[in-house]
């Protein structure tokens, strides 16, 4: 396998897998081409491309392969380096507007750093060694790690071993000298299709009757006995629906999904708790330390909801009434209360027995409080804001195609805005389409005074004219020739700009000069 750089080494990394997925009751044959599993894949990749165009941000040197790596892959080494993860998740927050996946597994492998150590003082076991060597093994190969914590609990009132169902935790059926074999479930689980490795873990403080709860460890998202059962996001079904305006956010979404384990095996050197079960709650208030200040995502999610609710309100043309600045000011308040907290609970972070550092968890807690609170009133301003036709909008369907199209555009109007617009438009010429088309000319000597020659171009792509220019070349040309091929060279230079810009747009053309 090849080292994942990009989100095209992303994507290829999860293509061809054999996958058991449910969605609606059906088994999903590709889910990079399910239009409702995409965009969340979309989403996981876009944590690749923030480590290619802000490396200083996105990335990291691995200290165990001394080779760069994903943020979310790293262990903190600092109090700057739990800062810097949460201007991460901020930042990808605004990229996507919704849930990139990846918070869950770095905050768990995180605290498996130094619980893992812990144990292994104890109990004189060698689980840090297995986990650093797995990590080292991620590292390699820049791969994405889920966290499975969540299980489906049953009966709250009663312990995993009190459950009339052994199974609503997972836990440990069977046993032999090459490892442990889990069922049960896990609920929730963020990202999980869009994962390479998952790392289950015990979900809640556990006794010596629940030892065979108190398992840790690595498993391949594909291994032998996992199904997924994909769970429901709001509005999901819009990215099946024809139009452009119905699909909401229409390039990114969260993902969740139930797990099942029937006999999944864990082999002992992904391992990394086996019954130590009086570690399992040290482990539960770890990673949620680690996991509440991570919610400072949803301000990166916030700031995009604002920056819509302010575009609205001027659409509406009342962006200037006292009221509409006022809600816009409060959720700007609560959005940065949101990120004020978790940046905070990372800057008074401290030293682990292991070496890594942890946040504050008292200012973690104080930020999942707000998380659950300020962010449902953010969007009930955005809506207030919005009206009402955020829940009552007709469809894109009848809006651009249907009989009444034409009295829903006449009606559904706002200020009025200037607007120029450039329809697309199909070349006649054969295999025009395929190609930047760039032609360049030069008028040979033309300044009478320096005898300097003028290079002039025009791009286009089909009949639309992208860039032209017309610029006095540097260098005196001693012939017509050496005019013509100097402006050859700069019609080329832009061409090759325009061709990438435009892939970067997701289109593939070639040159033609």
């Amino acid at each position: 396998m090849e080292k994942i750089s990009n989100r095209e080494s992303y994507l290829k990394s999860i293509s061809d897998r054999n996958l058991k997925i449910y969605l609606m009751g059906k088994l999903v044959e590709d889910p990079l081409s399910h239009p409702i599993i995409r965009p969340s894949i979309e989403a996981m990749a876009e944590t690749y491309e923030l480590a290619v165009n802000e490396p200083e941000l996105g990335s990291v040197k691995s200290p165990y392969t001394g080779e760069s790596i994903n943020r979310f892959l790293h262990i903190a080494e600092s109090n700057d380096d739990l800062y810097l993860q949460n201007k991460m998740q901020r930042k990808l927050g605004q990229l996507t507007g919704t849930c990139f996946q990846r918070c869950v597994g770095m905050d768990a492998f995180n605290a498996l750093h130094s619980v893992t150590f812990e144990i292994d003082e104890k109990y004189s076991t060698k689980y840090h060694q297995n986990f650093i060597n797995f990590l080292t093994e991620m590292h390699k190969y820049n791969l994405v790690i889920g966290g499975a914590m969540t299980d489906v609990k049953g009966d709250r009132s009663k312990l995993p071993h009190e459950q009339e169902d052994e199974d609503l935790y997972l836990r440990i059926v069977d046993r032999d000298e090459n490892g442990v074999y889990v069922k049960g479930a896990k609920a929730h689980q963020t990202g999980c299709i869009n994962s390479h490795w998952m790392v289950v873990m015990p979900t809640l403080r556990l006794t010596e009757k629940d030892k065979n709860y108190a398992i840790v460890g690595a498993i391949p998202v594909d291994a032998e006995g996992i199904t997924y059962i994909y769970g429901r996001q709001s509005c999901d079904t819009r990215s099946m629906e024809p139009g452009e305006y119905d699909v909401g956010n229409k390039y990114f979404a969260g993902q969740e999904a139930m797990v099942i384990f029937d006999n999944v095996f864990i082999p002992n050197e992904y391992i990394f708790m086996n019954g130590e079960y009086d570690y399992a709650a040290m482990l539960v208030e770890r990673f949620t330390t680690y996991h509440r200040r991570s919610y400072v995502c949803k301000a990166g999610v916030g700031d995009v909801l604002i920056g819509a609710a302010a575009t609205i309100a001027e659409y509406n043309g009342v962006e200037n009434a006292s009221h509409i600045k006022e809600k816009i000011v409060e959720m700007n308040k609560l959005n940065e209360t949101i990120y004020a907290t978790g940046i905070a609970s990372s800057l008074q972070g401290f030293k682990t027995k292991s070496g890594n550092y942890i946040n504050d968890d008292l200012l973690a807690n104080v930020c999942k409080q707000h998380v659950t609170k300020e962010t449902y009133e953010i969007g009930r301003l955005a809506q207030d804001l919005a009206g009402g036709l955020v829940g009552s909008m007709p469809s894109g369907v009848d809006f651009n195609e249907g009989e009444m199209a034409e009295d829903l555009k006449k009606y559904l109007k706002g200020k009025e805005r200037w607007i120029q617009r450039y329809d697309y438009q199909e070349s006649t010429a054969r295999n025009s389409n395929k190609y930047v088309n760039v032609w360049t000319d030069t008028d040979y000597a033309g300044c009478l005074i320096t005898r300097k020659s003028t290079s002039g171009g025009v791009i286009m792509l089909n009949t639309h004219t992208i860039k032209t220019w017309s610029i006095t070349q540097d260098i005196i040309a001693l012939s017509s020739g050496e005019a013509e091929y100097y402006a050859l060279v700069r019609g080329a230079s832009h061409a090759l700009g325009m061709k990438a810009m435009l892939e970067d747009l997701g289109y593939q053309k070639k040159v033609r000069i």
